[in-house]
């Protein structure tokens, strides 16, 4: 047999062999299919969970929030945008969105420089550090209503707060720091300080021991001082770490409603200078007995809340988000 039969012959049960065009984009478009049902199926779940208690809810609370509703029985009472109405117009409720704004700047200001500085010193090697890394932590854990309770007692007039003040020759810096309008928010923000810090140090923390120690020895032996190094390479390092932090906060800050309504109640809230949008919801809503006009107030919080998380996610965080994907084309 000559060479050319040969080769001809190899072709030939080749071409044989392989397997058709259109058998294999069966074969792609099967695995495509199977892939598709396994992810389907291990997300139902959490869709169903998730659509139960956050979508349902949110539907609800809308539908709700078109009538005049007494928290029984099936709502006839319709109002249309009558309650969202009076939201907008009602100077009580600008007074508390308003604090929440407050709550949100002033939380960013004082927590983050306290965290990030103690986040550095815990980085370091020194003793003791594991003790103190956990006594910082413990009153994030502490319940809110233990701690509102505990603070609202030291800080009455009579309480252990100004008893302590006057003991030491101090009695010129007692105050009503609970109901003084002057005073409360600056009260709450320390208290609110106190609470949270613990938890946004340990976020700085676990930021900063990602930074791989190389960069800081290599600015060492450039001769850079301990503080150009944090400056320009710890803290730029560290932003994602910061703006997920701030994130959080800033959505814990708009929904802000437990501290501030344990230590000074629903009433005094306002008086005080002190009530949120949360506390305004319960307050005009489930406590005077209408439950269509609560709803209403708890789908504009929603709104405000989305309409923030997603000019955030879009101005704020789109770098890191983005930096985070990896292309399908590898």
């Amino acid at each position: 047999m000559s060479d050319q039969t040969q080769v001809a012959t190899r072709l030939g049960a080749g071409a044989e062999t392989a397997p058709a065009p259109s058998r294999r984009r069966g074969d792609i478009l099967g695995r495509r299919w199977r892939m598709t049902a396994e992810v389907a199926l291990l997300s139902l779940p959490a869709l169903v969970v998730f659509s139960t208690f956050v979508i349902l809810p949110v539907l609800m609370a809308a539908y709700y929030g078109f009538f005049r509703w007494k928290g029984y029985g099936p709502p006839v009472d319709f109002v249309g945008l009558r309650n969202y109405q009076v939201i907008l117009g009602d100077p009580t409720f600008h007074a508390a969105l308003w604090h929440n704004l407050i709550i949100v700047v002033m939380s960013l200001v004082l927590q983050a420089p306290v965290a990030i500085g103690v986040a550095l010193l815990l980085n370091r090697k020194m003793r003791g550090r594991s003790i103190i890394r956990v006594l910082i932590f413990v009153p994030y854990v502490i319940s809110e209503v233990i701690a509102g309770i505990g603070w609202g007692l030291m800080l009455q007039t009579n309480g252990a707060v100004n008893g302590l003040l006057e003991k030491i020759g101090l009695s010129g810096f007692k105050a009503d720091w609970l109901s003084d309008p002057d005073l409360a928010i600056w009260t709450l923000m320390i208290i609110i300080t106190w609470k949270y810090f613990g938890f946004a140090t340990i976020i700085m923390l676990s930021g900063l021991q990602g930074i791989p120690d190389e960069l800081h020895e290599a600015a060492a032996i450039d001769r850079a001082s301990y503080w150009q190094i944090q400056w320009h390479i710890t803290l730029p390092l560290l932003g994602p770490t910061i703006r997920i932090w701030s994130f959080l906060s800033i959505i814990g800050a708009l929904q802000l409603f437990d501290l501030v309504f344990i230590i000074w109640g629903q009433y005094v809230a306002h008086t005080a200078g002190t009530s949120t949008m949360a506390t305004y919801m319960v307050a005009e809503g489930r406590m005077a007995g209408n439950f269509g006009y609560g709803n209403a107030v708890a789908v504009v919080l929603f709104l405000i809340s989305l309409v923030v998380a997603l000019s955030y996610q879009r101005f704020v965080l789109r770098r890191d988000t983005e930096g985070a994907l990896t292309g399908g084309n590898g």
